[in-house]
């Protein structure tokens, strides 16, 4: 995956990629205490466009807060168009956009208050994260060994770079054990979400997925289950057990970098025919039409670049 690009936006103007350096004493680096987002940038009719911008960077600034910083110096509009001027300056049309606000300076003490946040946006083109074959035939995963975070440990309504620790190390084991993909149950034993992604199951025509509670509030998440509901389909928010996966017509997981993909497998038990089930199709269908602006009940989610 090459993620170079010509400009990086750094706390208020594009600077050239080579520029957008830290210091190896940017406290963010040495503890965690950084904010993130993942947004897409799709090709459409009227030029790119990015998926449900302000959504993502309401949340990049509800993640901020979360985590401590109190008087951000830039409002949600500012950070909107700055989205926008990295894109366009990059001249990009699929691509991937990575806002960071981190802890600059400051914060030895473990304190956000005696540091100062900065901010950085940067965008490279990307295609599918899980590769164009998923879509059709789904991926392999298991149930991790490792717990998702204590929903009073880590906040797992924020975005915040630390926790990602948790996410890399159920992938890694993951992958070594030849799966694509982990899902990770919560601290009571339910099923949580995956290192980066929403689940949902299908059974006997229901769409069935766990509550927000210990979960990221997928903005992704949100789309399907407007997506699904649109299409007739009863959309159930409820605790998962891991059996009930097994045992499901259909699986499959959402997120910005996988977009919507099927489960053909969980723990070695093949689910349903061991490929993208009917429903999961019909609403990738619905979902990859609505991020490039051929949905017109869908297009207020496309910011276009201009």
């Amino acid at each position: 995956m090459g993620m170079e690009s010509k400009f990086i936006w750094k706390n208020g103007g594009l600077v050239p990629f080579e520029e957008a350096t830290l210091h190896f004493l940017t406290p963010a680096l040495h503890y965690g205490v950084a904010v993130f987002e993942g947004i897409r940038s799709y090709n459409t009719p009227k030029g790119p466009a990015i998926f449900r911008l302000r959504e993502h960077v309401e949340r990049l600034f509800a993640s901020a807060y979360v985590l401590g910083f109190r008087d951000l110096p830039w409002t949600v509009d500012e950070i909107c168009e700055a989205h926008k001027d990295t894109v366009r300056a990059n001249g990009f049309n699929d691509c991937y956009v990575r806002p960071l606000i981190y802890l600059d300076g400051g914060g030895w003490n473990l304190n956000v208050d005696s540091g100062k946040p900065s901010i950085m946006i940067a965008v490279w083109e990307w295609a599918n994260y899980l590769g164009e074959e998923a879509l059709a035939k789904g991926i392999r995963a298991n149930i991790s060994s490792f717990t998702r975070h204590h929903p009073n440990v880590s906040m797992t309504k924020a975005k915040i770079s630390g926790n990602y620790a948790n996410s890399i190390l159920a992938k890694t084991e993951s992958q070594r054990l030849g799966f694509e993909e982990a899902i990770m149950l919560d601290p009571q034993g339910y099923i949580a979400e995956c290192t980066g992604e929403n689940l949902f199951l299908v059974r006997k025509g229901k769409i069935i997925t766990p509550s927000t509670a210990p979960v990221l509030e997928g903005i992704t998440r949100n789309s399907i289950f407007t997506i699904a509901t649109d299409l007739g389909y009863e959309v159930l928010e409820q605790p998962v057990s891991r059996d009930q996966l097994y045992i499901a017509d259909e699986v499959f997981v959402c997120g910005t970098a996988a977009e919507c993909i099927g489960l053909s497998e969980i723990d070695f038990r093949k689910i349903g025919d061991g490929t993208s089930g009917k429903v999961t199709r019909e609403i990738q269908n619905v979902y990859h039409d609505a991020i490039r602006g051929k949905v017109a009940k869908y297009e207020s989610w496309c910011e276009y670049v201009g």
